[in-house]
């Protein structure tokens, strides 16, 4: 059996972009490790949500416990940076945020636990951190740096398929079940990346059910009427049962079909 280490910015951003394949490798025996960059300090929830004198951090770092719970994963860590807010928000430069660490001592404290983990699989996410988030975008710096350090070869960045994507929403406007000005640009190139860019696809349908209970821990940022939880069955099978990743050195096209196998 092998070891996952599932590398992520924020609390809920584990179960959207890699819960199938948490799930798959648990329920494979694979050990799973999941390091968060942040607590999630900038996420916005209505006004009496929380707690009295509770903060936001302390709600999101209990989801990502539960949803962890679902996932089959065994060690939750926090690396201990604040969340940086979108890109261009004077929440980037404040001290402390993920964007303005040294991406050299943050992947020192990624790989201290890679060694420890002696980590197998590593996930990060794209170049271009899926959406332009300042946080996903060290994601990928820190995670990249700390395999290195830590001699894991086995990287996998997590990313979005455009191409699958647009095909689904262009399917969905034909059904007559999204609007057809809800289309995004075409010529936009800054979400996800190209099917021909992408590496491998995991068929994750198996734990679809645990992805989605898990997305439902998450309710300080995730609420029922949300995109993720609202998707009938089938759209969500659509949306979410084929996770997708980038390794580098392979390719062109999809040659793996499952992380946690081969070499």
């Amino acid at each position: 059996m092998a070891t996952l280490v599932t590398f992520h910015a924020h609390p809920d951003d584990e179960c959207i972009s890699t819960g199938g394949v948490m799930r798959k490798a648990a329920d494979e025996g694979h050990r799973v490790v999941l390091v968060v960059a942040t607590r999630g300090e900038v996420g916005e929830v209505p006004e009496g949500f929380l707690d009295e004198g509770e903060q936001l951090w302390e709600r999101r770092v209990r989801e990502t416990h539960a949803a962890a719970e679902v996932l089959g994963v065994k060690r939750v860590e926090f690396l201990g940076y604040r969340d940086s807010g979108m890109m261009g928000e004077p929440t980037n430069d404040a001290p402390g945020t993920f964007w303005t660490a040294s991406v050299e001592e943050a992947a020192g404290r990624l790989a201290t636990i890679l060694r420890k983990e002696s980590a197998d699989v590593l996930t990060v996410y794209d170049d271009y951190g899926g959406y332009g988030h300042p946080d996903h975008i060290q994601v990928h710096r820190v995670g990249t740096r700390a395999a290195e350090l830590a001699g894991v070869t086995r990287v996998y960045q997590a990313t979005m398929n455009r191409d699958h994507m647009i095909r689904g929403m262009k399917q969905a406007v034909e059904a007559g079940e999204l609007p057809a000005e809800a289309l995004p640009d075409l010529d936009d190139a800054r979400m996800g990346k190209s099917e021909a860019e992408i590496t491998a696809a995991v068929d994750v349908t198996p734990g679809l059910t645990a992805k989605r209970a898990a997305m439902r821990a998450h309710a300080s940022q995730i609420s029922e009427d949300s995109f993720f939880l609202a998707l009938p069955d089938e759209q969500f099978r659509l949306a979410f049962g084929t996770e997708w990743f980038i390794r580098e050195g392979h390719g062109p096209g999809i040659t793996e079909t499952d992380i946690m196998a081969g070499s």
